[in-house]
Formats: C-alpha cells, structure tokens, sequence
C-alpha cells in the first residue's frame, strides 16, 4: 500500500484507507454514484465509486476502514481515485495509527512548554485562569493535546492545536522582550487561550469535522465564551483586564471578513493577530514545500493570492 501523499495521476491505488466520508448523490444523467474521502496519515483523497451497484462494491459506512482498488486520475487541476472495488477492512488487517495524521512533535513535551509558559505568568489573576484551564481541567487538557488547529490548511493533525498554540506564544513572547509598552502577561495569556474554542469547534479524529456548536457559533466566539466562564470563577477578578483579555480574543483574526467580531484595539491584540497569521501562514508553507512533489513551481495558491515557487541554490 502506498501513503495517500505519494500517488499521483495514472498510478494503481490498492490498500486500506479510512474512509472519512460518505455520500451519495446522483449525475446530471441520474445516475448513482457515491463520493467519499480516504484517508491515511499523510493526507486525504477525494475519491468516486461510479457504479455503487456492481458486484465488486460491497457495503460499507464513514469511519469504516476499506480496502480499495482504482486508478488515480485528475478532476480540476486535483488528484482523484476512481475507485473499482472496495470492501469493508476486518480488524487485525490494519493499525489506526497509520490513518490518523499526527504531529511530528511530542504533545507530551510540547504540553510541558506550555505548562513552563502557563507558570511564567505573573498577574496573579491571569496566573489563577490559566491553572484553572491548563493545570487543573484534565479533560480540558487531553482535548487540548489531541486537537487540530484547523479541519483543512494548517495543523490539521492531532497535536496540530498544541502545536500552532506553542508557535503563537513563542512569537508572542519575542514580542514582548522586543516592546516593552506590551504587557507580557496579558499578551502571553491571550496567545496561550486564543484557540481554545477549537476543543468544541471540531470533533475529535478521525472525523475533524465542524460541530454543531463550530457552525452556528465558531471558535472565537466559544473561546471568549469560555474565558468569560472561567473569570466569573475567580474572586476579584479586575474588569478592567477581564475585557482587554477578551477583546484579545475576539479580535485575533485582524479583520471583521476574517471572523473576527472585533478589530485589534490594544497593542497585544494587535501583537497576538500578527503572531496568529504569521505562525499559521509559515506551517501552510511548511506543509506545501514539504510535498513528495519536487518541481520549482506548484501553482497558484489562493491563501496567498501568488503562484508558489522553491527556493533554489546552496544557501
């Protein structure tokens, strides 16, 4: 079996995958077709059964594992399977472990750097918060370790929430040694509960997928939300710092089209969103540049409105 990152167009594809998603739905003919999404530890594949009645299809449902048998092929400019035969995988012909994309780094070690960032807080409110949240709320804790960052486009792994959230604080923190007007305890704060809404906004893997509560409300909202809860725990908790700690919240998408209800108005917002898009915008980068596929140009890529090109030469 080849990882769904090595495939490309014209090649055989044979194996278990997870199937992620399914649905049927009909052509402009009205004929029935069914389109799913397989999935390894390296990606998904967007894929087809064109003939869901023939006798090489047998039954299967999202979230069973299958054994697959097609051709990859290239529907608008991206890889497709035009899948042949596919059948439900028994247990002990697979390991979950291969079809669910993980962080390359330790979530228990990167966990202790956010442990080391939740005690270099001082504000003895801000301190208490962030103990309630990261320190005392074990459930809280292990959603926090197994989240993604995001359904697609960055971090979009377990470990990835963990991961882009270390990324923010430790630019953050630069910023703050750099500028001393930032207060750094508000500012580091913020950076480590920016994206805390995650834990609810998606499931969980294998499905990383928006919830009812992440369609109607998002993440912003849920996590301001969830700051707000946390405060109303702590005695004397200063109003003053309660709302600039949730503006930062709220505003750390920069722009109102961007999601956020709010635009930066303290300079640890504005901080907190450049620490934000610059982390998530360098792992997109770091994701693409990573690819199997080694050619100088990949493309026009619409996150960043510009075809993408390597970088060449010893350097």
């Amino acid at each position: 079996m080849k990882y769904l990152e090595e495939l490309r167009e014209g090649d055989r594809i044979s194996g278990i995958y997870l199937c992620k998603q399914k649905q049927s739905a009909v052509t402009k003919n009205g004929k029935p077709y069914d389109s799913i999404i397989l999935q390894d530890k390296t990606g998904v594949l967007d894929g087809k059964i064109w003939d869901p009645n023939s006798q090489g299809i047998a039954e299967f449902d999202a979230l069973d594992y299958i054994d697959v048998v097609g051709d990859v092929t290239s529907f608008a400019g991206a890889r497709q399977a035009n899948i042949k035969r596919v059948r439900k995988a028994e247990e002990g012909e697979y390991n979950p472990a291969d079809y669910l994309p993980v962080s390359a780094n330790s979530t228990d070690e990167m966990y202790e750097k956010i442990l080391a960032y939740v005690a270099s807080v001082k504000n003895p409110h801000l301190n208490q918060l962030l103990q309630k949240l990261f320190v005392e709320d074990q459930k809280f804790a292990e959603s926090f370790k197994n989240h993604s960052a995001a359904k697609t486009v960055h971090h979009g792994y377990i470990g990835g929430l963990l991961e882009h959230t270390l990324g923010v604080v430790k630019l953050c923190d630069y910023m703050a040694s750099a500028y001393p007007v930032i207060k750094r305890d508000l500012l580091i704060t913020a950076a480590l509960c920016h994206d805390i809404g995650k834990t609810r906004e998606l499931s969980e893997f294998p499905m990383n997928d928006y919830t009812d509560e992440g369609q109607l409300l998002g993440h912003i909202m849920i996590g301001a939300e969830m700051i707000h809860d946390l405060i109303r725990e702590i005695d004397h908790f200063p109003v003053d710092l309660a709302n600039e700690l949730k503006h930062c919240i709220l505003s750390h998408h920069g722009e109102l089209e961007f999601g956020s209800p709010k635009k930066p108005a303290l300079i640890e917002a504005v901080a907190l969103n450049l620490a934000d898009n610059t982390d998530a915008r360098m792992e997109t980068l770091t994701e693409i540049f990573s690819g199997k596929e080694k050619k100088e140009w990949l493309g026009y890529n619409r996150l960043f409105e510009s075809n993408l090109r390597r970088t060449t030469g010893d350097l």
